[in-house]
């Protein structure tokens, strides 16, 4: 049994949250470049060079790349081998995210969804945790901004729908949103599981890195397909028309129910911040 303080455990957060919001992870910036690179319409190259632009700027001026800092989303996997001591998990990690968004002057988002009295802290942090083998604790941190948040979808589909039916609604999806999540959209998707499961894959979908595929042939088929639709529909950086609507889909799938098909869309905007770490 490996003891791990929980102070280990905000610091990590504090660390994790800092190196998230200041910055797109390589991939991201990467799929960028390579949009801006081979754009033709001179209102969309004009989209991604400034939006390229600001992530320079962001990094020089050590500032939050995007004014929307987000809802804290916290993936922990524990093992199991793993004895905290000190406060309990959660409020280790709130710490985290309290202290991170005090000290870099994070936009604080979080407020009672009906009085809308905000918390002033960016707390709670949305925290999902899984028990896994061995003496560590991996920590993913997503800073999830709510324009695209607000944009995504969960379908309780028929099995008779089938793979065409997954694309349909993740292309469907994309579609309604526009120019809404500030696109060229990076899209998470969850195929499987119950109505709360499929939404937690999807959001474990934008933890991959941009342009990865799934280890599964059948589910790499439907993000090649379903990006490819996507990017034909037009809609491309900012609502400003062009080839790229989305630099990336990635799908992550779970046995279900024989009597169902749950399908959750999670967008995300092009602005992919994440960061990971080991205790």
């Amino acid at each position: 049994m490996r003891r791990i303080h929980s102070s280990e455990i905000e610091n990590a957060v504090y660390a994790l949250t800092k190196e998230a919001c200041l910055g797109l992870i390589p991939s991201c910036k990467a799929a960028l470049e390579r949009a801006a690179d081979e754009e033709k319409g001179e209102s969309a190259k004009f989209a991604l060079d400034t939006l390229l632009q600001n992530a320079e700027i962001a990094k020089q001026e050590n500032m939050a790349v995007c004014q929307d800092t987000g809802y804290a989303v916290v993936l922990a996997e524990i093992g199991q081998d793993v004895q905290i001591e000190g406060e309990l998990f959660a409020d280790a990690v709130n710490a985290g995210v309290r202290r991170a968004y005090e000290d870099f002057c994070f936009r604080k988002s979080i407020c009672d969804p009906l009085t809308r009295v905000n918390t002033a802290d960016n707390t709670p942090a949305a925290i999902h945790t899984e028990l896994t083998a061995g003496d560590k604790i991996r920590l993913t941190f997503l800073p999830k901004g709510f324009g695209s948040e607000n944009m995504s979808r969960i379908y309780m589909l028929t099995p008779a729908k089938g793979t065409e039916g997954v694309i349909d609604a993740i292309v469907e999806t994309v579609r309604l949103a526009g120019s809404k999540p500030c696109p060229p959209v990076y899209v998470g998707v969850g195929i499987g599981g119950t109505f709360d499961g499929c939404a937690l894959l999807a959001k474990k979908a934008l933890t991959r890195e941009v342009g990865s595929h799934n280890p599964r042939k059948d589910v790499a088929e439907i993000e090649e397909r379903a990006l490819k639709k996507i990017n034909e529909l037009g809609i491309g950086p900012q609502g400003f028309g062009g080839q790229t609507t989305a630099i990336g889909v990635s799908c992550e799938i779970a046995p279900t129910h024989i009597a169902g098909l749950p399908v959750a869309v999670n967008i995300q905007c092009h602005c992919v911040r994440c960061a990971k770490t080991t205790i």
